[in-house]
C-alpha cells in the first residue's frame, strides 16, 4: 500500500506502508479517494503547526468509500461514500460528556496527532463516518473544512443583518464566510490578496472586501458600517499581528472569534477590551452534528464546493506538487489529492 508521509519539515516521502488490517468492532476499513490539503498540512510542511509530531501521514479532509465493516456494526455498510470526522475523542472527559467532543481533553486529530489519510486504505471508527448517497468524493472531502467555519459561526451566534468581519481569506476563512452568509450576516472580508478577495465576492457572494495592503482596515470598516464597526469579528489568519489587531475592529458590545491559531501568545489592551465589553471566543474543530448539516446543505445545493478546488495531484504526484502549493504565486484556494 502506498503512503505519502511528511518525514520532517519540508521533507516528503512517497513509499510503501503496511496494510491497515481487518476492522475490529466499531471500525471500518475504508478506501481513501480524495484528500483536501488545508492550512494545517501546509503549516506542518513548513514546521509551524502547533501540536504536530514527525514523521506523520498527513490528511484529515477525506472523502472515502467503506470497504469492510467490523463485526456487529450497522452504522455504515460496504459501498457507502462518507466524509470522515477526523477528531478522535475519548468519550469520557468532561468536554465529551458535556457535548463538546471537538475539544476533548485527550483529543487526537487524524493527520496531526496520529497518522491520517494520505494513503490508499485506513481504519476509521464507524462513529466518525458521515455517509451521503449523492455527494461526490470531492464534495465529501471538503465537508471538514466547511465544518470549521460552521462551528465558528455557531459560536458567534450570528444574527441576520449584522455586520461580520472575516479576517483571512484562506480556506478556513472562506468556510467562515460561507456560513456567515448562510446566517444572513452582511459579510466583510479582510485580506492582502486581491485575488482571494475577488473570489469571496464573485464566487461566495460576500458583500464587502477590504484589501489591507491598499487601505486602512479600520477606516474601511467605519465607512462600510457607517461608523458603527462590525459586531462580530472572526480571525482566520493564524497571524499574531492580525489576531492582536482584531481587538480594534469590533463595535462596543461585540465579539471576537479566533478560528486560526499559532504557536505563541496574543496580547491586547485591557482598557480597550473592557470599555467595549467585548466577548472573546475560541473555536476549535467542529461538532459531529455539523457534518450532517453540511452534507444536507451541499445535497440541497445551498453550498457549491466546485469553485473551491483550484489544484489537483495524484497521491504520487503530490511529492512534486505539494511544495508549490505553499507558494502564494501558485494561487491555491484548495488543493485536492486524488487516490
Amino acid at each position: 500500500m502506498k503512503i505519502f508521509r511528511l518525514e520532517q519539515p519540508r521533507v516528503l516521502a512517497y513509499l510503501d506502508g503496511p496494510e491497515p488490517g481487518e476492522p475490529a468492532p466499531g471500525e471500518a476499513l475504508v478506501r481513501v479517494h480524495r484528500i483536501g490539503v488545508c492550512g494545517t498540512d501546509l503549516h506542518a510542511y513548513g514546521g509551524t503547526q502547533p501540536f504536530f509530531t514527525y514523521p506523520r501521514i498527513m490528511g484529515h479532509e477525506l472523502g472515502v468509500e467503506v470497504l469492510e465493516v467490523g463485526p456487529g456494526d450497522s452504522c455504515v455498510k460496504p459501498g457507502d461514500r462518507c466524509s470522515v470526522e477526523p477528531y478522535l475523542n475519548c468519550q469520557k472527559c468532561v468536554a465529551c460528556r458535556s457535548g463538546k467532543p471537538n475539544c476533548c481533553f485527550e483529543l487526537r486529530v487524524l493527520g496531526v496527532h496520529v497518522d491520517g489519510g494520505m494513503r490508499e486504505r485506513m481504519l476509521v471508527p464507524t462513529r466518525k463516518l458521515h455517509p451521503s448517497a449523492s455527494l461526490s468524493f470531492d464534495q465529501l472531502a471538503l465537508v471538514e473544512t466547511l465544518g470549521i467555519g460552521c462551528h465558528a459561526v455557531e459560536r458567534a451566534r450570528l444574527k441576520p443583518g449584522e455586520f461580520a468581519l472575516v479576517a483571512g481569506a484562506g480556506p478556513i476563512g472562506l468556510s467562515v464566510v460561507q456560513f456567515a452568509l448562510e446566517a444572513g450576516a452582511q459579510v466583510i472580508v479582510l485580506d492582502v490578496n486581491a485575488a482571494r478577495l475577488d473570489f469571496c465576492r464573485r464566487q461566495l457572494g460576500a458583500q464587502h472586501a477590504i484589501n489591507a495592503a491598499a487601505e486602512s482596515p479600520l477606516d474601511a470598516l467605519r465607512r462600510i458600517t457607517s461608523g458603527n464597526l462590525p459586531t462580530a469579528v472572526f480571525d482566520a489568519t493564524g497571524s499574531p499581528k492580525s489576531m492582536a489587531a482584531a481587538f480594534d475592529y469590533p463595535a462596543h458590545g461585540g465579539r471576537v472569534v479566533f478560528v486560526g491559531l499559532f504557536q505563541g501568545d496574543v496580547a491586547f489592551n485591557d482598557p480597550n477590551f473592557h470599555r467595549r465589553e467585548l466577548t472573546l471566543l475560541a473555536s476549535r474543530n467542529a461538532l459531529p452534528e455539523d457534518f450532517g448539516r453540511i452534507i444536507r446543505l451541499i445535497e440541497a445545493r445551498r453550498i457549491d464546493t466546485a469553485p473551491w478546488i483550484t489544484h489537483r495531484a495524484p497521491l504520487g504526484g503530490a511529492l512534486e506538487a505539494f511544495p508549490t502549493w505553499v507558494l502564494p504565486a501558485t494561487g491555491v484556494v484548495k488543493a485536492v489529492i486524488e487516490v
